[in-house]
């Protein structure tokens, strides 16, 4: 048959390589200075300490890390890889090179919002999705283009099986969108404020639904994708196994999506999600190993191509990375282990195992390898590529292992009894500065991972400047020609339905819609899973503006507001948490990691005055605290302008405050702001300081209010359950 020529469009795959090497560079950045704000708490305090500057807080800048590694760093890796191998594994330039450049340009104009946004504090607060609802509906808009530029692609391929790499692709468009989209259904009170529409309970289990599986098919199925595909290529070998491939497709498709609440073990969430999310989370060891031998195995007769490759060399700890992370998840998904590492230091280590050798090595191998192809030379320094390794390998080890360190470190002081029942470690912040010099040795960690990369730009640099700047790529292969859909003699069940896209798009959907729809359509339905309680008020509008205020602030990144039925946690902090205590929590804070202690039950524990100090001062109520000054929150008055909406919206949430209470709003807002400030002023040292300045209209006053009412519902009626 005559072939068609064509051109494969590498311009693109161009603009999406420079941007991975980019954000990489910025989102490691910032992720080094967060770990340092754990060692030199001031660090940041350029203006002086009376005057810390509010967009450089670890509140604000955490989520900034995050997204940035994860939507822009890896992100951009993610569709580097997905826009070079898609054009040659279906023989076929994309879609539509409009759309690859809207797509590009508009998934960059998504990173900048959220490096503005975020620092801003403008953010609402669920993890990995802290973006406010104008960028929501702007990821969906590009998440959309990207879509129907991969499927029109592969509806005019001209290769008539789809690879493997293409299955995890097609899998992970989907899912995210999914993810995304019931995560973030959101009520705007305001051009950058909005409530999730669920509260509590429900929420938290939406949240670690979407949280795990953008883990999943964000920072897994895509980059399984492009290991598939950049693997074999490199090493000169096939893959190890087809048949195990597609086991490990669709028993991983399939398994991932119900493992989220294996995040929540031990909280409110009702017991038979979690058992549910536990049992299916421990049986995704057996298709995350069986992807992770198929891709070592792919190497099997290449491994002296290891020693000389340094692109094989990322590989090889990249997909051991992923073996490890794979097999510590479902370990920590059993309830004995997750009680001792949940909320601690060992998740951080666990989490980046995956980000920085899985994501981050795949990545690095990925753009060396594509950097000769793209600008037809051989690459500028395999000396500086084997040093980049060789640091990044270490980086992963000193940031790793005194995690592991610290994790164990605090569990175990946390759970401590003296023989007459008292807490060995009574202060929380004894726990706190064992661990101090174990943050040093992640940020030496760090440092050489960040170095390591800055290599990477300078070696891709020096060789795209030695290269050729050819930007389309001649290919040619034969049209496809059309065949009976029907399954032909000799053809396998699997190889049929990879020529029947349509039809496999619709079983992949199936697939990854069952484990949500079982586990998060009875939570929100079936009351009886969350029991109310009758004590449980609304909050009031001044605790509702401290609230947004904690939101704001990231407060929740450092502390938690789930307090468990351990005996250490409740002789620590009170009363175990209740699942009716969280229903007009839109959205919940149970947060994942103690920096601090847990504030579940921190209301009425101390005076308005030590709250005062505590925000304006960690130190000088808590001695070695890591806590950041917020001195910006006596400075700045409240906005209390969108009070009314802001509690209108929620009553469409179910929320239920009276017309009368919203129109009154802002009476009962100065009403208890002046008596906050009432009780400030019994302190002479206040007095004194602040003399006749009226602070009942500032940030600080609607933040206390908040605390002050933490945890205080049930303490008023232990026995108010219906």
């Amino acid at each position: 048959m005559e072939k068609e020529q064509f051109y494969y469009d590498n311009k693109i795959v161009k603009m999406f390589l420079w941007a991975t090497i980019l954000w990489g560079v910025v989102g490691m950045l910032v992720g080094l200075l967060v770990a340092l704000l754990f060692v030199f708490p001031g660090l940041l305090e350029f203006a002086g300490a009376d005057n810390a500057i509010s967009w450089l807080s670890f509140g604000r800048l955490r989520p900034l890390h995050t997204n940035a590694v994860i939507f822009a760093f890896v992100g951009n890796g993610i569709f580097l890889g997905i826009y070079y191998s898609t054009q040659r594994l279906l023989k076929a330039r994309m879609f539509n090179d409009v759309l690859s450049r809207v797509h590009f340009w508009g998934w960059q104009a998504i990173i900048v919002a959220a490096a503005i946004t975020l620092p801003l504090g403008l953010t609402s607060s669920k993890e990995y999705a802290e973006l406010e609802w104008p960028i929501d509906i702007a990821v969906v808009l590009i998440w959309v283009i990207f879509g129907i530029n991969l499927i029109g692609t592969i509806l005019k391929r001209r290769q008539r099986h789809i690879y493997v790499a293409i299955w995890f692709y097609i899998a992970t468009f989907i899912t995210i969108a999914v993810l995304y989209i019931f995560n973030n259904l959101e009520m705007p009170v305001s051009a950058f404020k909005s409530y999730s529409v669920y509260s509590g309970v429900q929420d938290a289990l939406v949240q670690w639904w979407y949280g795990h599986n953008a883990v999943a098919f964000f920072l897994t199925t895509p980059v399984l994708g492009l290991m598939y595909y950049f693997v074999p290529k490199v090493a000169n070998r096939p893959v190890y196994s087809y048949r195990l491939s597609i086991i490990h497709f669709w028993t991983l498709i399939f398994l991932y999506i119900w493992a989220g609440p294996h995040h929540l073990l031990y909280t409110a969430l009702p017991e038979w999600a979690q058992n549910l999310g536990t049992v299916f989370s421990i049986m995704l060891i057996f298709p995350s190993w069986g992807g992770m031998i198929n891709g070592l195995l792919t190497l099997r007769g290449a491994w002296d191509k290891v020693r000389e490759n340094p692109v094989l060399k990322f590989f090889v700890v990249a997909i051991t990375g992923y073996g490890m992370a794979t097999f510590e998840g479902p370990m920590l998904s059993f309830k004995n282990l997750n009680a001792i590492g949940h909320y601690t230091d060992w998740i951080v280590g666990h989490v980046h195992i995956g980000a920085l050798a899985w994501n981050g090595f795949m990545v690095a191998g990925i753009v060396y390898w594509l950097a000769e192809k793209l600008w037809k030379t051989p690459l500028y320094s395999k000396k500086l590529a084997n040093t980049h390794f060789w640091l990044g390998t270490l980086g992963i080890l000193f940031y790793a292992i005194p995690l592991y360190v610290a994790g164990f470190t605090q569990a175990f002081m946390w759970k401590q009894f003296n023989p007459d029942g008292t807490l060995v470690y009574g202060n929380f912040l004894e726990t706190v500065t064992q661990v101090i010099p174990m943050y040093a040795m992640r940020a030496i960690g760090g440092t050489l991972y960040l170095t390591g990369f800055i290599l990477l730009a300078i070696n891709v640099i020096k060789t795209a400047k030695a290269g050729s700047t050819v930007e389309d790529e001649l290919a040619e292969a034969a049209p496809l020609k059309k065949i009976s859909g029907k399954r032909v003699a000799g053809e396998g069940f699997h190889t049929w339905l990879e020529r029947r896209v349509v039809l496999f798009t619709i079983l992949t959907t199936i697939a990854i819609l069952i484990g949500g729809l079982v586990e998060i359509v009875p939570l929100i339905l079936v009351k009886s899973n969350v029991p109310t309680i009758t004590s449980v008020k609304p909050y009031t509008p001044l605790e509702l503006e401290g609230r947004d205020i904690y939101i704001r602030e990231g407060c929740n990144n450092c502390h938690s507001q789930m307090i468990r039925p351990f005996r250490s946690e409740v002789e620590r902090y009170g009363e175990y948490s209740k699942a009716g205590e969280f229903v007009y929590d839109f959205p919940f804070l149970w947060g994942s990691r103690r920096t601090g202690p847990d504030v579940h039950r921190i209301g009425g524990k101390y005076n308005d005055n030590w709250h005062f100090n505590h925000m304006m001062d960690p130190r000088s109520t808590s001695p070695g605290s890591i806590m950041p000054r917020y001195t910006w929150l006596i400075k700045n008055d409240m906005n209390a302008s969108n009070l009314e909406s802001k509690m209108t919206g929620l009553v469409s949430l179910g929320v239920p405050y009276t017309p009368e209470r919203i129109s009154g709003a802002k009476q009962e807002l100065l009403a208890q702001a002046k008596e906050v400030e009432n009780n400030l002023r019994q302190d002479p040292e206040f007095v004194k300081n602040y003399g006749s300045s009226n602070i009942q209209n500032k940030e600080i006053v609607a933040l206390i209010a908040y605390l002050q009412r933490l945890g205080t519902d049930i303490k008023a009626n232990k026995t108010a359950l219906k």
